[in-house]
């Protein structure tokens, strides 16, 4: 099947997170993608190794449908073959330094220089031009810097997201951006600079606590799992494990209350607003804790499912690859590698088109895998690139 992006070619320098998915989502579209790799493997490609190879669960995910070129780009014959492969592409993905963007030639202006239309796609920690620029970071940092771990955990006991959604969500505003810049080039004939960053995302996501703060300044505490807004709005243990259940509005609360018989509540000032009963929402969550207590999880969502009240369960990495939900639906799909004894499931395509859909047409790539098919592309007879070999470029 066709994708939506055929025929656009893309150079992914990109490493760990932000830049591989932003890379994988443009694959799965149809783009291809040529991942360059370090002649040893790039770091990110051995965290938690699961194959004979020592390649992790997560590379694996997040670089199916790219080719594999091993090169050094510091050395002048890998400056060459990195011309000629931007002369040739229209993006190029790199969540790396400024400085080290220039060193390797795949800054703007030299790309430019190049291509004139490339649009280069850059990720970083902080975004260019502020005191910041020039730090390194990760998806914790810039989740402590946005405001986003100071309201995560408990009060005098901050915590960050265990999943690191700043670079996956960074990843997909860069993927945004890029299908962006492709569109206006197809209008104006000029590439550009499209640049994400890991801080931007996260204050995105966190906007309307940022803003409440600048509008009141109520400098609010963390919560926890419990809801600021709205309630009962929480993580609940049952009798085998826990529920997370989350009312709000008016017509839900009705409804909650009645079931847990407390219609007394519902002319009660202290929850008569969603702003109200997040206010009170220890008092609602410790009855809703009370009324759960004795119930397993499988009964306490049956009651709250008959009731129309928004509820699921709290799952473990094994209980959600066994639950029905995940299974009849689409969301994982098994993808054989070499060095594994069975599949692996990655995600597919995390947005679903109902006419170009995302595919996964080609499984993850080996160390330097199409190496000599991209060489030979470019021109380089196999003497050629027996030198490159020798050279430790490629």
């Amino acid at each position: 099947m066709s994708g939506v992006l055929d025929g656009i070619r893309v150079l992914d320098f990109g490493r760990y997170i932000a830049g591989p998915f932003c890379g994988m989502l443009l694959g799965d579209m149809g783009a291809e993608v040529i991942r360059i790799d370090k002649l040893a493997g790039s770091e990110d490609r051995y965290l938690v190794p699961v194959t004979n190879q020592g390649e992790g669960p997560l590379f694996l995910a997040l670089n199916r449908n790219k080719k594999s070129l091993t090169l050094n780009p510091m050395k002048p014959e890998g400056r060459e073959i990195v011309k000629k492969l931007v002369a040739t592409s229209d993006v190029v993905i790199a969540n790396l330094p400024q400085p080290t963007l220039e060193s390797m030639g795949i800054d703007y202006d030299s790309l430019k220089a190049i291509k004139p239309d490339i649009i280069l796609t850059t990720v970083s920690a902080y975004g260019n031009g502020g005191p910041y620029s020039e730090r390194v970071g990760f998806d914790g940092v810039a989740q402590a810097l946005a405001g986003a771990t100071y309201m995560g955990g408990r009060p005098g006991d901050p915590m960050k997201s265990f999943i690191p959604y700043a670079d996956f969500g960074t990843a997909t505003m860069a993927a945004f951006g890029t299908l962006a810049a492709i569109i206006a080039r197809q209008k104006n004939g000029r590439g550009q600079l499209v640049e994400a960053a890991l801080t931007r995302t996260v204050m995105a996501f966190n906007i309307a606590y940022l803003a409440e703060e600048a509008l009141t300044g109520i400098s609010r505490p963390s919560y926890a799992n419990r809801g600021y807004a709205a309630g009962p709005s929480d993580l609940f243990k049952t009798k085998d494990g826990a529920v997370m259940v989350q009312v709000v509005g008016q017509p839900l609360f009705e409804r909650w209350a009645r079931l847990m018989s407390e219609e007394e509540w519902l002319t009660d000032p202290r929850f008569a607003t969603d702003l109200d009963r997040g206010d009170n929402g220890e008092v609602l969550s410790m009855r809703m804790q009370e009324w759960c207590a004795d119930k397993t999880t499988k009964e306490v969502l049956k009651l709250l499912e008959e009731a129309r009240i928004p509820c699921g369960p709290m799952l473990n990495a094994a209980q959600v690859l066994d639950d029905p939900h995940i299974k009849a639906m689409d969301f994982l799909e098994e993808m054989e590698h070499p060095g594994l004894d069975c599949p692996i499931p990655v995600n597919t395509t995390p947005v679903k088109l109902h006419d170009t859909p995302g595919t996964i047409r080609q499984r993850t790539a080996t160390l330097g895998e199409h190496t000599a098919e991209i060489l030979a592309e470019l021109g380089y007879g196999e003497d050629a690139m027996a030198e490159l070999h020798d050279k430790r470029v490629a």
